[in-house]
């Protein structure tokens, strides 16, 4: 939009944001305000292909005259009150948003949770699909390849395989920019494997074996050689509280120490801040 007319551009990371730019920008309110529509924000995918919110504002007094700006005392209280109890509306609003929100969120945590925690979990026959694996296999498969089909990476076709006696679904991404899609530290692969899962286990019942350009096979041996003293001292003193592990991590060091003592507690316990670590211990009478 032409400036002369008083038109800015405002941008951020949602539309509220960029409103409330334009209106501390033209000191009134967002009712008083033209406001345009450039880009709707968007959050991408795996962090991928995010977009901002972009707005073109302007004051609808702009090219009102003066006189008309200068309303009586009492039309202004009115204005006030109007936008106090707006303000009000949008605060309730809000928490409601973010509670809400925060619901769904520990939900979703809860059903990963059990990717981490399960032991001997028993899978309700109901959420079971029953179908021939092979038509399984190809049902998955075409809706996994389907999913990452407009990917700008140069990924081969995804390889699905159903582990029957692990009731598990192993996935594996494979070509030449498959290790983009691990990211740093993991990040990317922990989304993935994350979303994979919650699909899987909600829709089959079933669990989920994630293998992106050999990173799974990497994590599996740097932590078998982490576990072969921690083995040793729990054999010695009958117990041993791991380090600090994080997403696949977690899952491979529990299934590792579950099949050495199969008589002892092994459970995974998350500490004040969050964080994941695996109690090896004696079951309590």
């Amino acid at each position: 939009m032409p400036n002369n007319k008083g038109f800015k551009v405002f941008e951020a990371k949602t539309l509220e944001e960029a409103y409330e730019s334009a209106s501390s920008s033209f000191c009134c309110s967002v009712m008083e305000l033209d406001i345009n529509i450039v880009q709707s924000p968007s959050k991408g995918f795996l962090g991928l292909f995010s977009k901002k919110a972009v707005i073109h504002a302007k004051s609808k007094h702009f090219e009102t005259p003066k006189e008309n700006r200068n309303k009586k005392t009492d039309t202004k209280d009115k204005n006030i009150k109007v936008q106090s109890v707006s303000k009000k509306f949008e605060k309730v609003e809000k928490t409601e948003q973010k509670s809400s929100n925060k619901t769904k969120q520990i939900e979703k945590e809860k059903i990963f949770e059990n990717f981490y925690d399960s032991k001997d979990a028993k899978i309700d026959d109901k959420l079971v699909i029953k179908k021939e694996n092979r038509d399984l296999e190809k049902e998955i498969s075409n809706k996994i390849n389907e999913l990452f089909s407009n990917l700008c990476y140069k990924i081969d076709e995804i390889k699905v395989e159903i582990l029957e006696e692990q009731n598990t679904v192993y996935v594996e991404f494979t070509g030449e920019d498959s290790a983009l899609l691990i990211g740093k530290e993991g990040y990317r692969y922990k989304a993935l494997s994350y979303i994979l899962f919650n699909w899987i286990n909600e829709k089959y019942g079933m669990m989920l074996r994630l293998e992106v350009a050999q990173f799974l096979q990497n994590q599996e041996e740097a932590i078998h050689r982490y576990l072969e003293p921690v083995i040793e001292t729990i054999k010695e003193e009958g117990f041993y509280k791991t380090k600090i592990l994080d997403g696949i991590l977690v899952h491979i060091a529990l299934t590792k120490l579950r099949e050495e003592f199969p008589d002892k507690y092994v459970a995974v316990k998350t500490n004040q801040r969050g964080e994941k670590y695996i109690l090896v211990n004696e079951y309590r009478n």
